[in-house]
């Protein structure tokens, strides 16, 4: 049975084992993404015991505007609706908020964030510094 946190604390290895379980570069600096999710405004996990299988992050002012800055599932675990707890869960957290906003990296991934009222914007283009 999988069980949902809002803890912002993680083992370095549990963070590794994740992000890389989901090919993201970003998992070769693990200490680094620990340090950013305790300075993180949201953060929800999903627990198999004490395996760490997914995680969401948002990033907000408190009043005006959130941002969904990851949501990764390992594929191991992925079409139990693990993504879809997480991101109700942050969206609870984020009812209050004038704006909620997220950048997919994989456009094929919208169809899901629409199912949660996310909509695609013509003008809007996402920009990134890159230093992995």
């Amino acid at each position: 049975m999988i069980e949902y946190k809002k803890s912002k604390i993680f083992q370095v290895d549990q963070i590794r084992e994740l992000f890389v379980s989901v090919g993201w570069d970003s998992g070769k600096y693990p200490e680094k993404i620990v340090r950013g999710l305790k300075n993180s405004s949201v953060v929800v996990s999903a627990w198999d015991g004490e395996r760490l299988v997914g995680l969401i992050r948002g990033l907000d002012d408190g009043e005006t505007v959130g941002f969904i800055h990851y949501l990764l599932v390992n594929p191991e675990y992925q079409g139990q609706h693990i993504g879809e707890s997480l991101m109700c869960h942050l969206m609870e957290a984020y009812k209050d908020l004038l704006y909620v906003k997220i950048m997919p990296s994989d456009i094929s991934t919208n169809s899901f964030y629409r199912k949660f009222g996310f909509e695609v914007y013509d003008n809007y283009t996402a920009m990134e510094i890159k230093r992995l």
